[in-house]
């Protein structure tokens, strides 16, 4: 006879996605904000630049996400 192997039942994704989601969402708004305050006292342009780009990724990733939420 074979040997049979007792698999664990996976975890409920809904509640721990939903967990890491909002740990990941405020993390995303500090950053938002973090980004916007420090993007007007940057002066090299094409830094600054580079700080505008990433908030604004990181503003549709989090609206991206808030839309899925809700």
């Amino acid at each position: 006879m074979g040997q049979i192997l007792q698999f664990r039942l996976p975890t409920r994704q809904n509640e721990a996605s939903s967990v890491a989601s909002l740990d990941l969402l405020s993390a995303v708004d500090f950053a938002l904000r973090d980004l916007a305050d420090i993007a007007s006292h940057i002066t090299l342009d094409a830094v600054r630049e580079q700080a505008i780009a990433c908030r604004q990724m990181l503003e549709e990733a989090y609206q991206a996400e808030l839309d899925g939420v809700a």
